[in-house]
């Protein structure tokens, strides 16, 4: 089987660069036998800096660089010539990654806006040259400071997706088929659970040209907070969604005891994603008779907006499209 593309976490070193050492320099010249200090000051070193690039939508290109090291700064020289400064990396991620301290996976920054750069490992300062230390009581210093040095570490990078409308749901709920319906996105389908084993993003189109993003989140199955099935390592990706479009299948024999049990994996994994505007869709109307249809209806929870639609016929979709544009602009 391929490797998937999709990388939402990498551990990677980062190092930046060491400031320059001053320069300790007297001046001299053809008619100067004895001019005073002139030690320039050493470079900075290079930064490590992380940029947030809307055009990522993952961190496969950080998969295999596993060390960064910025350049150091240069040393000082004569006649109060500055050293250069070290050059800055720049690693791209994508909006929504999430940096941790590789050790104690501590949460140390969240990039969060197109175009945002935060500085990652900030580069050594570059030292003071001789010229820097002179005094009416010294008037040649014959000493000068040597550079910082940079920082250094491992960091944890992880990708949480930003989306307008992330889809929640048991395995074969009908989730990739929905995104397939009224998106251009292509996810795989298959009548078989976890066929989505990564997140995808699709563009919803709506009126006057309006739209907003849908994610397929891969299923979740209950015991999910504590690891079970492949649901924690993609609930961090919910965490970043307006609103939560949840899917139960008319195939499930309790929809509200279903609906319960998402909710209670989602409460469990972070409480706060219950403060979330969210809509209930019932999938997979079409394969199911009349009788069971108004069963649904009157066993529907009574505390969220809630609709009855099939991705193949195509019923309840533009009503679902209406509901979740009122919820994202509420």
């Amino acid at each position: 089987m391929a490797e998937s593309n999709f990388i939402d976490y990498v551990r990677i070193f980062c190092a930046s660069g060491h400031g320059g050492a001053g320069s300790t320099h007297l001046h001299r010249a053809k008619y100067v036998a004895k001019g005073g200090p002139d030690g320039g000051d050493g470079g900075r070193g290079g930064h490590v800096i992380l940029r947030a690039n809307p055009q990522f939508w993952t961190l496969i290109h950080l998969k295999y660089r596993k060390v960064v090291r910025a350049e150091r700064g240069e040393s000082g020289g004569a006649a109060l010539c500055r050293g250069k400064q070290g050059a800055d990396i720049y690693l791209d991620v994508p909006v929504g990654t999430v940096v941790k301290d590789g050790e104690t996976e501590e949460v140390i920054f969240e990039m969060v806006e197109p175009g945002e750069e935060r500085i990652l490992c900030r580069g050594g300062k570059g030292g003071l040259g001789n010229n820097n230390f002179k005094t009416p009581t010294n008037q040649t210093p014959r000493y000068s400071q040597p550079g910082e040095e940079g920082q250094e570490g491992w960091f944890i990078l992880e990708l949480k997706v930003l989306a307008d409308v992330g889809l929640v749901g048991f395995p074969n709920a009908g989730k990739s088929t929905l995104l397939a319906a009224i998106t251009s996105a292509k996810p795989k389908i298959a009548n078989y659970a976890f066929t989505t084993l990564e997140p995808n993003l699709g563009i919803v189109s709506y009126y006057d040209d309006k739209s907003f993003v849908m994610a397929d989140i891969p299923g979740i199955i209950e015991g999910a907070h504590e690891g079970k099935g492949i649901g924690l390592r993609f609930l961090r990706h919910i965490e970043r969604n307006s609103v939560l479009l949840f899917m139960v299948s008319a195939e499930e024999e309790n929809i509200n005891e279903s609906y319960k049990i998402l909710l209670k994996e989602l409460k469990e994994y972070n409480p706060e994603l219950l403060a979330k505007d969210r809509v209930l869709a019932i999938t997979k109307c079409d394969i199911a008779d009349e009788e069971t249809l108004k069963s649904i209806r009157r066993h529907m929870p009574k505390s969220v907006p809630h609709i009855m639609i099939s991705s193949v016929t195509g019923e309840g979709l533009a009503e679902l499209k209406d509901m979740l544009w009122d919820a994202l602009n509420n």
